[in-house]
């Protein structure tokens, strides 16, 4: 009897680890009254005596009273936030619109911000993308209806070493965040706690060598008590994307990577496929959390 209650009870943890994580919701401010932000709009505020500026998306039929996620979308160096709203060719390394997370958003949860950064990068002198970010958080939650609980950040290399840097220094504001080919960058102040990690790498990256990726990952198997893995997984045939999610993390703190054999390219596909795999994987992630 013994036997069969232990079995019944490994069977529901392991049901239980593989539900979505369900939070009740944080209502922000802006909740419960009229939007003072519109779909499309481009705001300039000042942070530490610069301009700086954002465009926010909201979905269709937007509802005053529905917490919404809040996605954080920063481009790549040399490029802008113009280039992430209107995308540019994947085909030569270029990104779909908005990550291309939109269109996989079927049930419209989320509102997105595209940050501007300074010198068309974010090098986050003393901490002023941060602050970027802390000015742009807190007039969209007083402006729109946002759940707290659920803000994520993404970005492609000096994007993703501005999510990076956002999970470092606001593991208290930010749920998770998708780095792709990524590096550190902008900086990792504090950097000790928990924050639900995906990343992505190509082995054959000659701008940030995989070896950077690898070491941002590790940081976050560590602060969110995962199990180290046994080496390092390599890409598939042909270069085709390996995933690994890591063992025994804290509850909604998950770890997934994922390598492949490409270059440094935000729209990597797998052998024989044709569309990229980056937005599916980061819009699973991201909808894991609720």
């Amino acid at each position: 009897m013994a036997g069969v209650q232990s079995r019944l009870t490994t069977f529901l943890l392991l049901l239980l680890s593989a539900l979505p994580f369900i939070a009740a919701a944080a209502p922000s401010s802006g909740c419960g009254k009229g939007p003072t932000l519109r779909n499309g709009q481009t705001v300039t505020t000042n942070v530490n005596g610069k301009s700086r500026r954002y465009t926010v998306r909201l979905p269709d039929n937007y509802n005053q009273n529905n917490p919404y996620r809040l996605i954080f979308l920063w481009h790549p160096l040399g490029s802008s936030m113009q280039k992430i709203i209107q995308g540019e060719d994947p085909n030569r390394g270029g990104v779909l619109p908005y990550y291309g997370l939109p269109p996989l958003d079927t049930s419209k949860t989320a509102i997105y911000v595209v940050p501007d950064g300074l010198n068309a990068g974010w090098a986050n002198q003393n901490g002023e993308d941060v602050s970027f970010f802390d000015n742009i958080l807190q007039t969209v939650t007083d402006g729109l209806c946002i759940d707290n609980n659920l803000v994520f950040s993404t970005g492609f290399s000096y994007g993703g070493g501005m999510s990076f840097s956002l999970a470092c220094s606001r593991a208290n504001k930010v749920r998770a965040v998708a780095v792709i080919s990524g590096a550190q960058l902008s900086g990792c102040a504090g950097g000790n706690d928990p924050v639900a990690y995906y990343a992505q790498h190509g082995t054959s990256d000659g701008v940030l060598n995989v070896s950077m990726g690898r070491q941002l990952r590790e940081r976050f198997v560590r602060n969110n008590g995962c199990q180290p893995a046994n080496g390092e997984v390599q890409p598939g045939s042909g270069g085709k994307s390996t995933r690994v999610e890591y063992q025994g993390c804290q509850q909604g703190k998950d770890v997934v990577w994922v390598v492949h054999g490409g270059d440094h390219n935000p729209s990597q596909r797998d052998p024989g496929q044709s569309e990229p795999f980056a937005p599916r994987n980061t819009w699973e992630f991201f909808n894991r959390f609720n």
